[in-house]
């Protein structure tokens, strides 16, 4: 099948399989027949209400039925769907939102959408399809968002896996927050080709061992993170999982004793991951075999995709040289709204360290605004979190440079733990650290310090004030 519309391909696939389930999420259910017709209903009053092609379409709404519905009725509508925070802060939100200027804003403002479609036509709309089919926007530890506005139109064959590392059909299991780009691109993508979408409101790692086996899920998308949260828990031991097929993770630098834990449960063939940035202007992948074979590697380029790792002046890399990682796609990926795209030389710089080993795979460090320099030493913070994350009782942990006088900057961990002190956490990190990169200081709090995507704003800890866990979702 040719690249039809999105709004078509969708109503193919409700009417090839009228009664399976495109999305569930806490008992609420959609067959592909009441996805199309909803959609078709909502898109229909919000074209009379003055949405016209290309227009954007913010969508702020928390993980559920209506959040899909929204993204689906914006595509039927000719628009570009913008996946948008509701926890956003209204002034981050606000800046955002004059950057694309919306048509409409979906919140919890508007209500049940289902309602919103009572009495309204729900036949086939005509056929549209925006110039770009989305435009999320990208922050995660770096501050105010930006709006990344994708070259690709709203288009889709629906009888092709959209990567080679995304199966065709799959129960899919939707974990992370829908106004994040990876969660969101690859379930709507996988929508697109006939996944089943089981959405959860927010992560839980014993709610998403529960839903693997009650669901039958096949597929799902994980950052380290949540990986964690799921490796420490106490029912993952006995825990049905034989129905996945494989799960993909991404977002951040996985510690390697975690993605070998992951791989003795699972066995390597079921364990991908995917090395990518909002832009998507780049893309790797190993699977856990190849990954047994060069440890610690997000692999090799996927084709289309160039990588060079650089020193300042820009000249490349030795193999196994330690510089900034620089991607290039073969065509445009995207358009930023509101800021100037971050390219050296003509290529994407990615904000992270990393080098490329003999085989050309890449390694990647961390972002280079998180190293800290203390008394002339770099030590590179992911590396001092994955010791800290493999004491059995911490849960997660965050290192960032506080300012000092005698050596520029000294290390401090902040910790989410279960009785777990300094005093034990330093004979931990005496027995695995050289003496520079161990923390000199230390903060304990309770609660997840990232959120379910991964990412931490890491600036709230290196000042004196206590910021709060942060949020879910």
């Amino acid at each position: 099948m040719s690249s039809p519309s999105i709004s078509r391909a969708l109503t193919w696939l409700a009417q090839r399989s009228p009664g399976a389930v495109a999305v569930r999420c806490e008992g609420r259910v959609l067959t592909r027949e009441e996805l199309d017709r909803r959609t078709n209903a909502l898109a229909r009053r919000w074209i009379e209400e003055g949405v016209r092609p290309d227009d954007v379409v913010t969508v702020a709404l928390p993980n559920g039925v209506d959040a899909v519905l929204a993204h689906v009725a914006a595509w039927k509508a000719g628009a570009t769907p913008q996946p948008l925070s509701p926890r956003l802060p209204e002034q981050e939100r606000e800046a955002v939102l004059a950057l694309t200027r919306p048509a409409l804003v979906v919140d919890a403002a508007l209500g049940d959408l289902t309602a919103l479609t009572v009495g309204v036509d729900d036949g086939e709309l005509p056929d549209l399809a925006a110039s770009s089919w989305k435009a999320p926007t990208s922050s995660g530890s770096t501050g105010r968002p930006k709006v990344v506005r994708a070259a690709a139109p709203a288009r889709v064959d629906p009888t092709a896996p959209v990567a080679p590392f995304v199966p065709l059909r799959a129960v899919q299991l939707v974990a992370g927050p829908l106004s994040h780009a990876a969660p969101f691109t690859y379930a709507m993508r996988g929508l697109m080709t006939g996944h089943e979408l089981v959405v959860v409101p927010r992560f839980d790692a014993g709610r998403w061992l529960e839903l693997v086996a009650a669901a039958r899920v096949t597929w799902g998308l994980l950052v380290p993170a949540t990986m964690l949260r799921v490796w420490r828990h106490p029912a993952r031991a006995a825990a049905d999982v034989s129905s996945l097929e494989s799960v993909l993770h991404l977002g951040a630098r996985c510690a390697p004793w975690l993605k070998r834990a992951w791989i003795g449960w699972l066995g390597a063939e079921r364990v991908h991951e995917v090395y990518a940035s909002t832009e998507s202007q780049g893309l790797t992948f190993i699977d856990g075999a190849d990954w047994l074979r060069h440890p610690g590697s997000v692999g090799r380029p996927l084709p289309g995709s160039r990588f060079r790792v650089v020193r300042p002046d820009l000249t490349d890399c030795r193999p196994g040289e330690v510089g900034e990682v620089l991607m290039r796609r073969d065509v445009p990926t995207y358009t930023y709204l509101g800021a100037e795209p971050p390219l050296r030389d003509g290529w994407h710089a990615s904000g992270d360290s990393g080098w490329l080993d003999a085989d050309g795979y890449l390694h990647v460090g961390d972002r280079i605004d998180d190293v800290v320099v203390s008394g002339g030493e770099v030590v590179v913070p992911a590396d001092v979190e994955a010791v800290l994350e493999e004491h059995p009782r911490v849960r997660s942990a965050v290192v960032v440079g506080v300012a000092d006088e005698e050596l520029g900057q000294r290390v401090r961990a902040v910790v989410d733990g279960s009785g777990v002190d300094e005093q034990e956490l330093d004979a931990w990190v005496a027995a695995r650290l050289p003496p520079r990169q161990r923390p000199a200081c230390w903060r304990f709090v309770t609660g997840p310090l990232r959120d379910d995507t991964g990412k931490v704003r890491r600036g709230l800890w290196r000042d004196d004030g206590v910021p709060g866990p942060a949020p879910r979702g």
